[in-house]
């Protein structure tokens, strides 16, 4: 799982410049089998104009863990993302 969430983290949402971890739109992580990952994930809106280069990107990055088999993102809207999901550390990192 380590892995799969270091991975993760190296995707960064460009428009907020958070990855997707710390940003919480990562809802559910299952492993199946040690090799095939489900993940259910959401976007901070259902408008974001750059959720398919997000979602490229975490497919990608997951492939690329050896011994990684079959990747599937499961884009969900409920419950609804609120800038509340951001961890702490990131928004201590975070610049206004």
């Amino acid at each position: 799982m380590a892995d799969v969430i270091n991975a993760l983290k190296k995707t960064v949402d460009p428009e907020i410049g958070i990855n997707v971890v710390d940003l919480g739109l990562l809802y559910d992580i299952h492993i199946e089998n040690g090799r095939d990952i489900d993940i259910k994930m959401t976007m901070t809106s259902p408008m974001c104009p750059v959720t398919s280069i997000i979602l490229a990107d975490v497919q990608m990055r997951l492939e690329a863990i050896k011994g990684i088999g079959k990747v599937n993102i499961d884009l969900v809207w409920d419950p609804a993302w609120t800038p509340e999901m951001i961890t702490e550390e990131a928004r201590l990192g975070m610049q206004y």
